[in-house]
């Protein structure tokens, strides 16, 4: 390996894309459990 070779780490673009498939999970679990919470008071 040479001190020269580009660092292993992906893409600004995909880094961001990843960023945002993960707030996008964490808020459709959190809109599951408030679905679910509405239906059960139902």
């Amino acid at each position: 390996m040479l001190w020269s070779d580009p660092e292993n780490e992906p893409p600004k673009e995909l880094r961001d894309m990843q960023d945002m498939l993960r707030r996008l999970g964490v808020l459709m679990a959190l809109a599951v459990v408030f679905a679910m919470v509405i239906l059960g008071l139902m």
